[in-house]
């Protein structure tokens, strides 16, 4: 993914809303957003990378869930690994959010550069890659794109206030809140190392871009107060063409009493 915004713990009706907007090339093929029944498990709810094999965002019945973004660094080197196999990983386990990072912060060469959020319903971390330390996040409403948790760009800022403002809203009105296609003026927009035509193209929620590249999909991802999970996707085409929609809820999983 390329742009987060979540409200962690803020909210007694759903302990967690994530929104955000992936954005991608055109070409990469990816399953929409379902459970992984083909995959044997069904308890999974994320969209599928066919190319690599793994997730950008994803939640479990038992309220596991995790999101990814890269790090914009280029000219960086490119690590063996697909970074969206750590979404998967940590999907596919049992292991705490702190277990699973410690030993992250170790391995981060293996990858391109990225953030990663992973929880439950107990618990938030995060890990930044170039800094590999990660840590806990308490309550609160955050906000990820391409470099560290919170930081200034524009549209990041914009969206982690419209989030903290209504984390209460509705589904639909949330999801308008990652189609704002407003590119930003030069003197707002960071300096991250692409040429400036595509910074400005870079610097909107909404990348309409062209036909190779732009944002693919808008998600909202939810914990319920009685435990049930929820995704929603919004599919886009090449100039941000509407190409179709997946929502999602699972029932909550209970464990049978001893």
């Amino acid at each position: 993914m390329c742009l987060i915004a979540l409200a962690w713990q803020v909210a007694a009706d759903y302990p967690l809303t994530l929104i955000g907007n992936r954005d991608e090339f055109h070409q990469r093929p990816a399953r929409p957003a379902q459970p992984w029944q083909e995959e044997g498990m069904p308890g999974l709810l994320a969209g599928k990378d066919l190319e690599a094999g793994g997730t950008w965002l994803g939640i479990t019945r038992g309220g596991r869930f995790a999101a990814l973004t890269n790090i914009r660094t280029p000219g960086a080197m490119r690590g063996p690994l697909s970074r969206g196999k750590l979404v998967l990983d940590y999907l596919a386990t049992d292991s705490t959010p702190e277990d699973y990072l410690t030993p992250l912060s170790t391995q981060a060469g293996d990858y391109a550069g990225f953030n990663l959020l992973v929880g439950d319903r107990n618990s938030l971390w995060y890990l930044n890659s170039l800094e590999g330390k990660p840590r806990p996040l308490p309550p609160g409403v955050y906000g990820l794109s391409n470099a560290e948790l919170d930081s200034d760009w524009p549209k990041l800022a914009k969206l982690r206030e419209q989030l903290a403002a209504q984390p209460l809203a509705p589904a639909e009105q949330l999801l308008a809140l990652l189609h704002d296609d407003h590119i930003y003026a030069d003197a707002l927009l960071p300096k991250t190392g692409v040429n400036p035509d595509l910074e400005r193209m870079l610097s909107a929620a909404f990348i309409r871009g062209n036909q190779d590249y732009g944002t693919r999909a808008s998600s909202l991802l939810r914990l319920h107060a009685n435990n049930d999970v929820e995704l929603v996707e919004q599919r886009f085409g090449p100039l941000g063409e509407a190409e179709g929609e997946s929502r999602w809820r699972l029932a909550a999983e209970i464990s049978a009493p001893a």
